[in-house]
C-alpha cells in the first residue's frame, strides 16, 4: 500500500531554528573583532539591535495572538539583530538600532506574514530606512559623532589607503564589514556546514570584478589593480555577498536563478557604487536585487519531468 502525501517528500532533520543558529555562529568572528576594534560601545550596539529585534517580534506576535510568540525561537530576530548591528557605524546613537529593528522586523517582516514571506531582507531594508531617515548618524565612524570617511569614501577623493588596512579592518566602516579575515572564518563555517550556495556570492564578486576592471581599463586607471582590491576589502561587498546576499527568503530557488541572482546584485553594486553619490552600494544592490526574485524564479524554473513529451502527443 503507499501512501501520498504532499511536498516536499525528502525531508532534512534540520529546522529553521539550527540553520539560524549556524549563521549566528558564523558571525561571532566579526562581531568579536568589531568589538575589539571599535571597544565596549559596538558590543551596545550589537547588544541592543539583537534586544531590540527578539523584543520587537515576541511583542508584534503576542497582540496579533501567534501562539503567544513562540514564533520568536527559531533564532531568525536574533540572525536580523546581528545583521543590522553589523551593518551600523561604531558610534551609532544607541536610539538608532532600535528604530531600525522596528522597522525590520514589524514593517518588512511580520506585516508580510512573517519569516518566508518577506520579499526584501530585513536587516538590509532597515539599514536603507535608517540610512534616509538618520544620514548623520549613519556615517558617524569616529566617537566625537563626526562624519568621517571610510576607505572607499578616501579613495573617491584620490587617498589611497593600503591593501593591508582595508584587508584586516583597520581602516573606517561598520561594526562587521571590514574584517575579511573574521569575515572568512564565518563563510568556511557556513560553506563547511552547507547553509550558503557559494554560487552566490560568486557570481556576485564576479560580475562586479569584471565590470569594474573593464571600466579601469577604459578610463586608462593607472592603479586599477589596486581599485579592484579596494573595492573588494574596502567596504561591504564581501558581508554582502557571503552573509545578506545568500538569504533563503529572498534568493532564488534554482541553481541558474542563483546565478542570475548574484550577477544582478554584482551589477548594481558596480553602478551604485560608480555613479551613485554614496561610495558603498552593497545594501541598495542586494535590495533591488531582492525585488526582482519572483521574475528570476520564474524565468529559469525546470520544466516539469515529461511536459516536452506531453505536449507532443498533443493533450491538454
Amino acid at each position: 500500500m503507499f501512501y501520498i502525501s504532499a511536498s516536499p517528500h525528502i525531508k532534512s532533520n534540520i529546522c529553521t531554528r539550527d540553520i539560524m543558529t549556524d549563521v549566528c555562529i558564523s558571525l561571532i568572528p566579526a562581531v568579536l573583532f568589531g568589538v575589539y576594534i571599535n571597544g565596549v560601545y559596538a558590543a551596545c550596539i550589537v547588544a541592543i539591535s539583537v534586544a531590540s529585534c527578539v523584543a520587537a517580534e515576541y511583542i508584534f506576535l503576542r497582540i496579533v495572538g501567534h501562539m503567544q510568540g513562540v514564533g520568536v525561537y527559531d533564532m531568525s530576530a536574533v540572525v536580523t539583530g546581528l545583521m543590522l548591528a553589523l551593518n551600523m557605524p561604531p558610534y551609532v546613537a544607541l536610539y538608532v538600532p532600535v528604530v531600525g529593528a522596528v522597522f525590520a522586523i514589524v514593517i518588512v517582516k511580520q506585516l508580510f506574514g512573517g519569516l518566508g514571506h518577506n520579499f526584501m531582507n530585513p536587516a538590509l531594508a532597515a539599514r536603507c530606512f535608517l540610512l534616509i531617515s538618520f544620514s548623520r548618524e549613519m556615517t558617524a565612524f569616529f566617537p566625537d559623532g563626526i562624519s568621517g570617511a571610510t576607505p572607499l569614501a578616501r579613495i573617491a577623493t584620490d587617498e589611497y589607503p593600503s591593501l593591508a588596512e582595508m584587508f584586516f579592518g583597520w581602516g573606517g566602516g561598520c561594526i562587521g564589514e571590514t574584517s575579511v579575515p573574521a569575515l572568512g572564518v564565518g563563510i568556511i563555517y557556513l560553506t563547511a556546514k552547507k547553509i550558503i550556495d557559494i554560487r552566490i556570492p560568486i557570481s556576485y564578486i564576479m560580475s562586479f570584478t569584471i565590470l569594474l576592471a573593464i571600466y579601469l581599463a577604459v578610463s586608462d586607471e593607472e592603479n586599477a589593480l589596486y581599485c579592484i582590491q579596494a573595492n573588494i576589502y574596502g567596504g561591504g561587498l564581501i558581508f554582502g555577498a557571503f552573509f545578506m546576499a545568500t538569504d533563503y527568503v529572498t534568493s532564488p530557488v534554482t541553481g541558474a536563478g542563483r546565478i542570475v541572482y548574484g550577477i544582478t546584485a554584482g551589477a548594481l553594486t558596480w553602478v551604485f557604487r560608480q555613479f551613485g553619490g554614496l561610495p558603498e552600494g552593497v545594501s541598495y544592490a542586494i535590495i533591488c536585487s531582492n525585488m526582482i526574485v519572483p521574475l528570476i524564479e520564474k524565468c529559469t524554473v525546470r520544466k516539469p519531468f515529461g511536459e516536452e513529451k506531453f505536449r507532443w502527443r498533443g493533450n491538454v
